[in-house]
């Protein structure tokens, strides 16, 4: 049996416990896995000053004694002394990282309540003292009951100090009782750590001092959502205001290359395919690269200045109330990008619960490739005009929509975790980084990858759905002196035929429905292929060098144009991400359940949204 005394070394992620476990062990170390389960075990011997020995062992990072993954649920049996294969620790070094003091004391309140001997390593304390916080290191200790070490374990500054504190620690006498942690409140625990952080702290200033301040204002309670639904309002209004004057260049660009390609080539086959299937069909999309540029300037800076881990924290509160844990903003936010990825980061969620109601909420998040749709639609059919004096209409409703597709979502969460995924939830811990500014080489390159993902999206699966789309308006041709519309003659025009009445009751009519086919490989195809179907209706041949907007203009009613937008609110038109969730759910089951409840959720969003604009005379 082995006797020799064991010190759990335990704390937060990032605190720096590796680093002052290699200082204390050196090269005395071992690595294996814990008894039945794949998480890493890492331990070593260390010499107290009298010379006994110790063995030292370093528990995976964790926030709290409530775990939510493998890892942190060995960290809790082996402080609590039941982990198979593992007796219960002689003492524990709680590892805190002194830059984020009450973040790191509130697991240190739970660990310290077990009434294990206990020594608090106080690391980073240089880097606290370069940022201009200085900690009252003896109030600290006295307010914690425990000893406390100031130590900077890269440069094993403080090493010897802790050694002292842990032989005193390993030599008490305490009775522990092993088996369950005490019932702790972590809002409770929260705000007993945050007040002992400032207790102990005597001055703070620059970067932290500016950062606390700012987030008095920007993570209050009332304050907080408002700044972050201003700053919401105020991006979505730069998506039209600041895109008018680059929008139309690469309009010029097109049509000048449509004509230039028609000046120089015979008028057949190729010369349509090119002009009206090739360059009208992409340049339909191509032309709304400033827009999403726009957008994702906005949430670039939002992540490089720090602010974006706040919008998470404020959207915690909310997301709780329906079910969802915090660790489902940051898949979520990912969404707003491209659903794909969004689901693909599911995989941090432990709770399969959890985990299975984000992925299925997803695509509800208004993604990059909605944005031409929206565009091209609230360009034709709402009006440039501004509200009340300062807001833009056409800003206002791209608000509109993308709000509607936050609230669909929370709302199928709650619905979801009420009925097929019902279960508790678990909480969610988040560290603040600092305020600080954007990088703008870093900024740039961030749009210059995006550009390139767009017009590579535009160049493959774009083109490709608006060609094969070309070629099936166009043949077969009816026979000559036939007065059939060609349209009608041709496979799509026959396809869109059968597919009309049951998308007429929501105010949809032919040409919407040949849109939706191409769309599910990408929701931006909506906007190419209505390029590509009013190209070849444009008639004459100044007709059809008209953007889309100018030729989509007078053919819809208005509650049309209002319901084709709020259907693409929640319709799952995406092959791609119906792919990945089969991938990330195993089957068939949950991608099938997905595509049922959205058809049905757009199908009755746009029919509401349509019935209740033709009742009100729009």
């Amino acid at each position: 049996m082995n006797t020799m005394p064991m010190v759990a070394l335990v704390g937060n992620p990032n605190a720096g416990k590796s680093a002052l476990f290699n200082a204390l062990t050196g090269a005395r170390q071992k690595v294996g896995n814990y008894p039945g389960v794949t998480v890493e075990r890492k331990s070593g011997r260390l010499a107290l000053p009298d010379g006994r020995p110790l063995e030292l062992v370093d528990l995976p990072g964790t926030y709290s004694l409530d775990p939510v993954s493998p890892d942190e649920a060995v960290t809790r049996d082996v402080i609590l002394g039941t982990q198979a294969g593992e007796r219960l620790p002689s003492a524990l070094v709680i590892v805190v990282d002194a830059t984020n003091l009450d973040n790191h004391l509130r697991f240190a309140l739970q660990l310290i309540a077990l009434g294990l001997p206990t020594v608090l390593a106080l690391n980073m304390i240089d880097m606290a003292e370069r940022d201009g916080l200085r900690i009252d290191v003896a109030r600290l200790a006295a307010e914690l009951g425990i000893p406390v070490i100031p130590t900077v374990a890269v440069r094993r500054k403080g090493i010897d100090d802790l050694v002292m504190a842990l032989a005193a620690a390993v030599g008490s006498v305490v009775a522990v009782r092993p088996g369950t942690a005490p019932e702790m409140d972590l809002v409770a625990l929260q705000r007993q750590a945050r007040t002992i952080s400032i207790a102990a702290t005597i001055e703070e200033h620059g970067v932290r001092r500016a950062s606390h301040m700012i987030d008095r204002v920007a993570l209050h309670p009332i304050a907080g959502p408002i700044i972050l639904a201003s700053l919401m309002f105020v991006m979505f209004q730069a998506v039209f205001a600041w895109s008018e004057a680059p929008v139309g260049w690469i309009e010029q660009l097109v049509v000048a290359l449509q004509n230039l390609i028609s000046a120089n080539m015979p008028d057949n086959f190729l010369r349509g395919l090119i002009v009206e299937g090739a360059i009208g069909g992409v340049g339909a999309v191509v032309v709304f690269l400033p827009q999403i540029l726009i957008l994702f300037l906005f949430i670039l800076i939002l992540e490089a200045s720090g602010y974006m881990v706040r919008a998470a924290f404020l959207m915690d509160r909310l997301m709780a109330r329906v079910g969802l844990s915090g660790r489902a903003f940051i898949p979520l936010l990912s969404s707003f990008a491209c659903a794909i990825p969004g689901i693909m980061a599911t995989r941090t969620i432990d709770d399969p619960r959890d985990r299975l109601t984000t992925i299925l909420i997803a695509p509800l998040m208004t993604c990059s490739a909605r944005l031409p749709v929206y565009a091209v639609i609230i360009a034709a059919f709402i009006p440039d005009r501004t509200v009340g004096g300062i807001f833009g209409l056409q800003g206002l409703v791209l608000f509109g929509l993308y709000m509607g597709g936050i609230v669909g979502a929370l709302g199928a969460a709650l619905l979801l975790r009420s009925t097929v995924m019902r279960g508790a939830s678990h909480g969610f811990l988040m560290e603040m980084p600092k305020y600080q500014m954007p990088i703008l080489r870093d900024v740039i390159l961030g749009l210059w990858q995006r550009a390139l993902i767009f017009l590579k999206r535009a160049g493959t699966i774009i083109m490709a759905s608006t060609v094969i789309l070309w070629l099936l308006l166009t043949f077969p041709q009816p026979p000559a002196g036939s007065h059939e519309p060609p349209i009608d003659y041709s496979i799509a025009g026959r396809i869109a035929n059968a597919i009309e009445p049951a998308v007429r009751p929501i105010g949809f009519n032919r040409d919407i429905a040949l849109a939706l086919i191409p769309a599910m490989a990408a929701r931006e195809v909506a906007v190419s292929a209505l390029g590509t179907v009013y190209s070849i209706q444009g008639g004459d041949e100044n007709q059809q060098q008209h953007s889309l907007v100018d030729r989509l203009r007078g053919q819809w009613p208005l509650p049309t144009a209002l319901a084709f937008l709020v259907w693409f609110v929640f319709a799952p038109q995406c092959i791609s991400t119906i792919a990945v969730v089969r991938r990330e759910t195993n089957g068939w089951k949950w991608p099938a359940f997905m595509m049922g409840y959205l058809f049905a959720l757009a199908y009755l969003a746009a029919g509401a949204t349509f019935w209740l604009a033709t009742a009100l005379g729009l």
